[in-house]
């Protein structure tokens, strides 16, 4: 395998459970969960838009379903409520991994991490496989939404130096806005929801120069948009482009 190009490898698939070892509010939307315990070690996670799938029992018999040593996910049986999260980070020295959850008040993962206190215990599995995206590349322009934002603070902070960024993420309000950290060269771009309109906010930047990598990671139809701005308008190069809908709203039909 050519390893300088982008490319997928896959990951044993393991459930672990996985105790609450701190709680931080990032913002006030954003709050980030440590986790950690023996069944941490051996998790991988090569890629900075990696997902794996937290499991939020909803009631005794799927509690009991997901502590039983037979338990598989997809098959018979009482199944969790399941949702895909970005680790933000993965410290195999000090066995810590961090999930940031958006606190929008809606669904198990949300409501789960509202509550969430020191000591509790998270069951999580995967991630099924990882995209590498070699460092092959001057530049980069990642777009998203809350959602995004542990994939793109986690490559940002995997850049090195001598690298371009732009970075244009959509948040609530300006209390939103997080501390950023890279090697790179970034510039990034807050738009506010209901005040800036991301779609043409894309339009009518340019985009960094050099070799390019485009990731975008946001509503399914937004997504979708943006996808077609940057190939249409910004003639981006497709095979460097990862257009991704980490969410649906509600009422939206596939198109």
């Amino acid at each position: 395998m050519n390893t300088q190009t982008i490319h997928r490898v896959t990951h044993e698939i393991k459930r672990r459970r996985l105790e609450v070892l701190r709680v931080m509010d990032i913002t006030p939307r954003m709050r980030r969960v440590t986790l950690g315990g023996p069944e941490l070690a051996g998790f991988i996670s090569l890629g900075s838009d990696d997902h794996v799938k937290l499991l939020f029992p909803q009631n005794a018999a799927e509690q009991a379903a997901l502590e039983s040593p037979t338990f598989s996910i997809k098959g018979d049986g009482p199944q969790p409520a399941m949702r895909d999260y970005t680790p933000r980070r993965y410290d195999p020295s000090s066995g810590e991994l961090d999930i940031d959850f958006v606190l929008h008040g809606d669904g198990p993962a949300s409501t789960w991490a509202e509550q969430v206190q020191v000591g509790q215990h998270l069951y999580i599995g995967g991630p099924r496989g990882s995209m590498i995206v070699p460092d092959i590349f001057d530049s980069y322009w990642l777009i998203g939404d809350e959602t995004a934002l542990p994939a793109i603070g986690r490559r940002l902070e995997e850049l090195p130096a001598g690298r371009k960024v732009l970075a244009v993420i959509e948040i609530a309000n300006a209390a939103e806005q997080q501390t950023l950290h890279s090697a790179a060269d970034v510039q990034v771009i807050w738009v506010i929801r209901g005040q800036d309109d991301l779609l043409e906010t894309v339009r009518n930047l340019t985009p960094p120069g050099g070799m390019l990598y485009s990731f975008v990671a946001t509503e399914t139809k937004l997504s979708r948009q943006v996808r077609r701005v940057l190939l249409d308008t910004h003639k981006v190069d497709e095979q460097y482009l990862k257009a991704v809908g980490y969410w649906r709203a509600e009422g939206s039909e596939e198109e």
